[in-house]
């Protein structure tokens, strides 16, 4: 009993000096609404500065080149043969036997030049006798002038009949007749006599001798062909062009063989030496045949060019490259930038928005590593060269120029573009 009263004793004491705790107070609830706040700021800033920033939309980046235009020739190879200008060959024109040779062979000769002589007696005797037979007629004819200046004044007196003047005058007639065909036949014999000794038509170099010292010669002797003289300072070289050439050539209003003044150039031909080198002289086509031949359907054309040196040998074969045409400020732009599909080819311009734009282009010659575009560009245009797999038409790119590369041309103003039967084919 004193345990417990002595519990609540102590318990009264207690309660009277320190009142009961109110756990919902307003005081409390504040303080943990302010925790409560300060946690979701907390969290709040950790969320925004930790949570992975948004990308923006990537924009593809492509190299882009400026459109340039530019001279660029298109030839034609062939296989062309050398000829040359004047190819003669020396026949003897009497029959003899050849004598004495006045020339060293292979060398240069000029025109008129003595190369061969054939013994001359026989003809020499020819001309005597001829001569001789001159000689008399010319006799004859003063004899029967002095005949008939005597008869007629016999007849004016009719001292002579009509019979013996028309008789002198006859004989007269006849005697000065005599005296032409006698001039006639020394004439003849003399030209004879001069074709013992064989010269040479033209200036130009001379073959090796065909027949040797001492051979019957002549065109009835069966073997009349002495020598051959090759003039060489200019040569010839011919090689045929398919139909198709000529009609192409045609349609850009190019006359091969012809001279045009309304053009700038003239079709010239380069060809190629045995050694791979490529001759130094240029030469021009002056020729062109009218028609095409129905088994080869080619056409042969001849150029000429100048062999000062001779390099050129005649019935030798090169390599021929012929000026077909110059396309004057034409388009041109990298292969690497065209995209060929089943609906023809097309390039990505870019825009000056930086907006791409798929453009259907009209193809031409190759011209290295670039290709002619005959329409649908135009000269200061941006061409997408690098990074088109990654661009759809309408699409915004970021280009920037792509970088020079060095230029194999060494700074010429005009390209050269070759166009071969294979390529054709």
């Amino acid at each position: 009993m004193d345990n417990r009263n002595s519990r609540e004793t102590l318990s009264e004491k207690f309660s009277t000096d320190y009142p009961p705790v109110n756990r919902k107070s307003p005081i409390a609830k504040r303080a943990w609404l302010v925790v409560a706040l300060v946690i979701l700021i907390i969290a709040a800033a950790l969320y925004f500065f930790l949570q992975p920033k948004a990308q923006p939309a990537s924009v593809p980046t492509v190299e882009v080149e400026t459109v340039e235009t530019s001279n660029v020739n298109i030839y034609g190879e062939y296989v062309g043969r050398i000829r040359a200008q004047q190819f003669v060959e020396i026949h003897a024109r009497v029959e003899g036997y050849l004598e004495s040779m006045l020339f060293k062979e292979g060398s240069y000769i000029e025109k008129g030049q003595t190369l061969f002589v054939i013994d001359p007696q026989l003809y020499k005797a020819h001309v005597n006798k001829a001569r001789a037979q001159l000689n008399k007629a010319r006799a004859q004819a003063q004899k029967a002038e002095r005949d008939l200046a005597r008869i007629k004044p016999l007849y004016a007196q009719n001292a002579a009949s009509q019979l013996d003047l028309d008789n002198a005058t006859a004989a007269a007639e006849t005697a000065a007749a005599e005296v032409v065909v006698s001039q006639a036949d020394l004439t003849q014999a003399e030209l004879t006599l001069g074709y013992t000794r064989v010269s040479s038509p033209i200036s130009g170099y001379i073959s090796e001798r065909v027949a040797d010292i001492g051979t019957l010669v002549g065109p009835t002797a069966g073997k009349s062909l002495l020598a051959t003289v090759v003039k060489s300072d200019s040569v010839r070289v011919d090689f045929s062009m398919t139909a198709l050439d000529y009609l192409r050539s045609k349609d850009r209003n190019v006359n091969l063989g012809s001279s045009d003044s309304t053009r700038k150039w003239n079709s010239y031909v380069t060809i190629t030496l045995a050694d791979g080198s490529v001759y130094p002289h240029k030469g021009l086509v002056d020729f062109a045949d009218p028609q095409v031949d129905p088994k080869t359907g080619t056409f042969s054309v001849r150029a000429e060019m100048p062999n000062p040196d001779h390099s050129l040998l005649p019935g030798e074969f090169t390599k021929v490259r012929v000026l077909l045409d110059v396309r004057e400020n034409a388009v041109e732009i990298p292969i690497k930038s065209l995209v060929i599909e089943k609906g023809g080819a097309y390039v990505f311009i870019v825009r000056p928005d930086s907006i791409v734009e798929r453009r259907f282009i009209e193809l031409g010659p190759e011209v290295g590593n670039n290709i002619i575009v005959e329409r649908g560009l135009a000269k200061g245009e941006k061409l997408v060269v690098e990074g088109y797999h990654k661009l759809s038409h309408g699409m915004k790119v970021n280009p920037i120029p792509a970088p020079a590369e060095k230029d194999t041309d060494s700074g010429a103003d005009v390209k050269d573009v070759i166009i071969s039967e294979d390529k054709e084919d």
